[in-house]
This record gives structure tokens, C-alpha cells and sequence, in this order.
């Protein structure tokens, strides 16, 4: 068994901090007690590149316990726990190649580790697995997929995940272009995963982030919130809620409009540049945060990313009209314009939430990761008779979710009576 992680001697800490964040997520605990009995992944090999955290180490191990071997890589290469990581491999016989803060080069050849294994189910957050796995000869003969890496190693292959919007969006370009060649189930696209994880534990976790690595006092403060997605509304409400001011900049007019019935000011990037003092990128999308706009910043401003990978702030244009450059507090870096002023930028552009602090919390990432564990479980029973293309997880199995999870919280669910259900049902009766 091979592993690459930062130090195994971390793997205490670690293993308190999974045994922690599994208690906190029941809907998961259920999964994997049927997975157990029922040996779902019996021989299979499951690879994932997803964020090393405590959450996603009680994911791994509700795959594992369903008889599955394996292997984990980081998708961020600044999010990973190392005691996780280093509990993972030691306490648990899991895979794991992950280093907070390895280079861009170790981050892909952790993910070509993960692919020696042959998985023939992958997981993903932000599509580089699936992505890499696509750099390989696939072929596909009426539905069952081979992968090729070399003329002489082959593997049977039935599909992969996707954890979050970005990589989404990602799999459906490659799906337009028809450059997707194996079926993906969109895991985010599950109500119970992007209403709930992307809306509370963006808000929550990315403010946690922010706090953590500035400890800035949020109320009064102008806060822009580039993105008004479920992502954005978390995040608004959020900073709204502690006292700041908030400001919206938004693309879509449907969006921006309820932004504005939200009670929040809407304006150009621009426009907020000049009035904000955070600004914090949740869009998915590239240079959302422009230089042209970070020019026009105020003294003092802060930079920060919720979205994905470290390309919606204009990181490399800031380089180039930076004077200096220098670490003032962990995961903060002041930059000292050519105009004076200084920006600081937190986490590298990259996700603040996983670099500053521990991403989202147990209790939502239950939900995420139990659409996770079911994905794989679909891609399990329905081997070679899925269309390659990007697929959502039925609704029945979606709303099994959250009915675990109302149950877990205690909570009561009313249910129609038959008069009402013939009701809904009829054109008939009206008024």
C-alpha cells in the first residue's frame, strides 16, 4: 500500500478529529452500516480527488466499509488536514497522496497515483481526476468503458462524481463538445447537496475562513460579494448578519434583481471597487475580481475566493502592478501597490474557507457526502447501461436524503391526506 502524506506521527490528532466529524453526520453513519452489510463495492477500486478533510475521511470510510480499496488525492492543493491525511493511511489502510501546500507539480502526480490504482469509480471535486483519467485511451462498446494507459494495462471503468458547481460545469462543456466519454453523475446538482452545502456551508465556512486568517472586525465594514448563486446568498446573509454592509455584483439580471429584493445594493465591480473593504469571489468563473478593478480598491483592502481553484481573482495581473510583496499573518500576503495603496490577498486566491479555516461543517457535508456514497452506489447498479453524459441522481434518492436527515435532527414531516393528493391530482375541482 503506498501513501505520500506530510508525517505519519500527525495521525493521533487526526484520527480524533475524523471520529469527531463523523459523529456529527448520522445520514452518512446509515449509509455506511448498509453499505457493511450489503458489501456494495466488493472488489471495486474507487479513486477520489477531493478536499483531505475529517468529512471527507468519514466518506472514505463508508466506501471502504461497503468493500471497496481506496485511493485519495487532494483537489486543492492548499486544503488539505495533514493529521487527516496521515490518520487515513495509518489508522485506517486508506490510500492517501496529499500534502497541505505541495507545488503544482505533486498536486497532478498525486492524481496520476490515484489513476495507477485503475479505479473503476472516481470522485471528484472540480473535475481534475476525470479530467486526467480523459488524457487516457477510453473506448466504449455498447455501453461498457475500458480505459487504456499503456498497450498493455486496461481496466473496466463505470463512472465518476461530481462534487461541486464548478466541475459541473466543467463535465457539461466536455459533454457539449462531446469530448466527455464516460457518464458522470452530478452529485451537486441534488437539492439536498447545493441547497444546503453551498448556500449554508459556503456563508458559514467562508466567514470562518476571512476571521480566522485577518480576525477583522466584520460590522461596518463594506462587504462585496461577487456572485449572488446559492453560494452568494449564504455568504450575504452571513456578513449581513454580523454587520456589514453588503454589496452584490452580478452578471445574470434575474440574480441581481433578487439581490436587490434581498435588500442588498447591486452595482458593476467597479462600481463596489471603490466603496468595499472585503470583497469575496463565489462565481466559479475566471477575473471576476479584475486588476482594472483592484486599481481602484481603497487602502486596505482584502481579497478573498469561496468559488473554485485560484483564477476569479485576478491573482497574476496583481503581480504585475504589485511593488511589493510580503507575508504578514498566515495565509495573508500584503501587496504594495505601485499607486500606494496595499491589498491583501488571502489563501493565494485560492478556496479561504479550506485554507483558513476547516471548510464546511459536518453536519452539511453529512448531506453532501451521503449524495457522494449514493452516486457511487447508482454507478454500481446501473454498470454499462448509462449514457455517456452528465447524470442526476433520481429524485426519490435525493428526498431519501433529506428524510434521513429531518429524522436525525428530530424533526416531523407532514404527510397529505388522500383528499388532498386527489386534489392536486384533478383538473375538475376548482372553485
Amino acid at each position: 500500500m503506498s501513501y505520500d502524506v506530510k508525517d505519519l506521527s500527525l495521525a493521533p490528532e487526526g484520527k480524533k478529529r475524523i471520529e469527531w466529524a463523523g459523529a456529527q453526520m448520522p445520514v452518512l453513519a446509515g449509509i455506511r452500516q448498509r453499505f457493511q452489510r450489503q458489501k456494495t463495492f466488493e472488489g471495486i477500486i474507487l479513486g477520489a480527488c477531493l478536499h483531505v478533510t475529517s468529512e471527507t475521511a468519514n466518506l472514505m470510510l463508508t466506501l471502504k466499509a461497503g468493500g471497496a480499496r481506496v485511493a485519495l488525492c487532494a483537489s486543492n492543493p492548499l486544503s488539505t488536514q495533514d493529521a487527516v491525511a496521515a490518520s487515513l493511511f495509518k489508522d485506517y489502510g486508506i490510500s492517501v497522496f496529499a500534502i497541505k501546500g505541495e507545488d503544482q507539480k505533486t498536486y497532478y502526480r498525486h492524481i496520476s497515483q490515484v489513476l495507477k490504482f485503475h479505479p473503476q469509480i472516481t470522485m471528484d471535486d472540480g473535475a481534475d481526476l476525470v479530467a486526467a483519467l480523459h488524457k487516457r485511451k477510453i473506448k466504449n462498446a455498447k455501453g461498457k468503458v475500458t480505459i487504456q494507459s499503456s498497450k498493455l494495462e486496461t481496466w473496466q471503468f463505470y463512472g465518476s462524481s461530481e462534487e461541486t458547481t464548478t466541475g459541473v460545469v466543467r463535465l457539461r462543456a466536455m459533454e457539449k463538445d462531446k469530448a466527455l466519454k464516460v457518464p458522470v453523475i452530478a452529485a451537486n446538482d441534488s437539492d439536498t447537496k447545493h441547497q444546503f452545502d453551498n448556500r449554508y456551508g459556503i456563508g458559514q465556512s467562508t466567514i470562518d475562513g476571512i476571521m480566522r486568517t485577518t480576525n477583522v472586525l466584520l460590522a461596518g465594514k463594506t462587504f462585496v460579494v461577487v456572485g449572488y448563486g446559492f453560494g452568494g446568498k449564504g455568504l450575504t446573509s452571513r456578513a449581513w448578519g454580523m454587520g456589514a454592509h453588503v454589496v452584490v455584483v452580478e452578471v445574470d439580471p434575474i440574480k441581481a434583481l433578487e439581490a436587490a429584493l434581498d435588500g442588498f445594493r447591486v452595482m458593476t465591480i467597479n462600481e463596489a471597487a471603490k466603496i468595499g473593504d472585503i470583497f469575496v469571489t463565489v462565481t466559479g468563473n475566471k477575473k471576476v475580481l479584475p486588476v482594472v478593478a483592484i486599481k481602484l480598491m481603497k487602502d486596505g483592502a482584502i481579497l478573498a475566493n469561496a468559488g473554485h481553484f485560484n483564477v476569479e481573482i485576478d491573482v497574476a495581473g496583481l503581480e504585475k502592478i504589485k511593488q511589493s510583496k510580503r507575508t504578514v499573518r498566515l495565509f495573508v500576503e500584503e501587496y504594495k501597490l505601485k499607486n500606494g495603496k496595499k491589498i491583501y490577498l488571502l489563501g493565494e486566491g485560492r478556496l479561504i474557507n479550506l485554507v483558513g479555516a476547516e471548510g464546511h461543517p459536518a453536519e452539511v457535508m453529512d448531506m453532501s457526502f451521503a449524495n457522494q456514497a449514493l452516486a457511487a452506489e447508482y454507478l454500481m447498479k446501473n454498470k454499462g447501461k448509462l449514457e455517456v453524459k452528465v447524470h442526476v441522481l433520481p429524485k426519490e434518492l435525493d428526498q431519501m436524503v433529506a428524510r434521513l436527515k429531518l429524522r436525525a435532527m428530530g424533526m416531523g414531516l407532514e404527510t397529505m391526506t388522500v383528499e388532498q393528493k386527489r386534489y392536486l391530482s384533478s383538473w375538475q375541482e376548482g372553485t
